[in-house]
Formats: structure tokens, sequence, C-alpha cells
């Protein structure tokens, strides 16, 4: 399961992040690394982004850069 497959009020636990080079650079910036809480927030009214909640901060990136952070646990 990925960010992506989330429902809004649902949360996960980050096992893996995809992407290659700066792209999965970016993302362990912005914290999105293994081991870490998210929780989806918000989507946009035509699906794309969505918003999430990392480590305390709002976060929006795109359903397209969800799909590459798979999840290993997730809660209602």
């Amino acid at each position: 399961m990925t960010i992506d497959d989330l429902k809004i009020g649902q949360s996960g636990v980050i096992d893996r992040v995809g992407g290659e080079g700066a792209l999965r650079l970016r993302f362990l910036d912005m914290g999105l690394i293994p081991g870490t809480n998210v929780t989806l927030e918000k989507v946009a009214p035509m699906g794309d982004p969505i918003q999430i909640q990392v480590r305390g901060y709002e976060l929006t990136i795109r359903r397209e850069d969800a799909q590459k952070i798979t999840l290993k646990e997730v809660r209602p």
C-alpha cells in the first residue's frame, strides 16, 4: 500500500521511499523517512494534489509522488 491509497483520516507508517536521485533525496529532506507516521488530511477537488501530515507539519504532494512511498502499517 502507498500513501496514495490512504483514505482521508487514515494513517500509516512509511516502509520504503522510492524514486530516484534528486526526487528520493527531496522526499527524505521533507521528513518522509522509513518509520515515520503519516496521515492523509485533504485531497484537492480534482484529486491531485493531496495533503498529508508528517512530523507535526502539513505537506502537499502530487499523487504521482505519493505512489512512490510504500507504507507497512495502516490504521483507520
